[in-house]
């Protein structure tokens, strides 16, 4: 057998197996993999709320479905678009965590000389992409939904808090889905359970999904009435 089909047997079997042994006890790795991704979705909140507070808002209003405009299925979708390239990214990262844990070591030790070393340089460099991956998102999405936020609490004329006691009920669902695998990868590398990084990848998505669908549903129809209830 090849190196690379023997990777590619090990991987799927491994998550064959990690599969089955979630399936019999669900509990204890989803307890972990949501209470990791809460974490990150409070401190980013946190975040939002510390950058909607400090930069300065920007004069032009936000067009919002259901709040400056009516409110239609295009709006759900465009939302779960936006935070499906999110939630890709995210699983990427978890499939470069396996890639990196389980996958290159078992090749690296198949060859030799300078595809080997190759091959050994980039485990840690797919360990680093994920941590630049986590990063550049949480310090991207902060500014970005911070300043919108600022934004919208002056068009409105209602303080950051206020607006962010209305977003809480999509934004942090949302964001708890979002960062699942993330969440997957971190706890996986602590606990040195590389081999279980692909099937975490699937279980997460999958489980992301609907929590998304209901988030976006919410945000496009519900959210715009609890803005115009708090604006007078």
């Amino acid at each position: 057998m090849a190196v690379d089909d023997y990777v590619l047997v090990r991987g799927l079997r491994d998550t064959r197996g990690a599969l089955a042994r979630w399936n019999d006890n669900p509990w204890p790795v989803l307890g972990r993999w949501f209470a990791g991704a809460l974490g990150v979705a409070v401190v980013l909140l946190c975040a939002v709320w510390f950058v909607s507070s400090t930069v300065i808002a920007d004069p032009t209003p936000l067009s919002l479905p259901g709040l400056t405009r009516p409110a239609g299925p295009i709006d759900v979708l465009h939302v779960l678009f936006r935070n499906s390239l999110v939630l890709a990214l995210h699983a990427m990262a978890c499939v470069a965590g396996f890639i990196a844990g389980s996958s290159l070591p078992l090749t690296a030790a198949r060859r030799r000389g300078l595809s080997r070393r190759v091959h050994e340089l980039a485990r840690p460099i797919a360990i680093g992409w994920v941590v630049a991956v986590t990063c550049f998102s949480l310090t991207t999405q902060a500014y970005i939904i911070g300043s919108n936020g600022a934004t919208l609490a002056g068009q409105l004329h209602i303080s950051t808090g206020v607006l962010m006691l209305t977003v809480i009920p999509h934004a942090l669902p949302e964001l708890v889905a979002l960062f699942l695998p993330l969440a997957a990868w971190t706890i996986a590398s602590h606990r040195g359970e590389w081999n279980d990084l692909l099937a975490a990848t699937f279980a997460t998505v999958a489980i992301a999904i609907p929590m998304l669908v209901v988030a976006a549903t919410w945000e496009v129809y519900v959210w715009p009435t609890l803005l115009r209830a708090v604006s007078g």
